[in-house]
């Protein structure tokens, strides 16, 4: 388990800093059910996945004074997935700089 700074926690989800940030304020939104990708999810771990999504984005572009936030999320090899459970990348955005 590699040492992570937690910014959300409830009995279905965790969100924690990202340990290779694409960009300040990078942020993972992580569902406990164990699941390999969305592929493969139970459809109720969406609504509340998506909802600490929403949260977190919300949050960090508040805390971050970001022009706005990208949602990233990968399924398999070859979209670039390498950590293999579901989980969401929310990344604060600013005007005028490439990700």
């Amino acid at each position: 388990e590699i040492p992570s700074h937690r910014v959300y926690e409830d009995e279905a989800v965790v969100a924690f800093m990202d340990v290779m940030p694409q960009g300040p304020g990078h942020t993972l939104v992580v569902p406990k059910a164990p699941s390999r990708n969305l592929l493969d999810a139970e459809p109720s771990t969406f609504a509340l996945l998506f909802t600490v999504v929403q949260k977190v984005a919300q949050a960090v572009r508040k805390a971050f004074n970001a022009d706005g936030v990208t949602i990233m999320q990968f399924n398999e090899p070859a979209s670039g997935q390498t950590v293999y459970h579901l989980h969401v990348h929310v990344i604060p955005r600013f005007d005028g700089i490439p990700l």
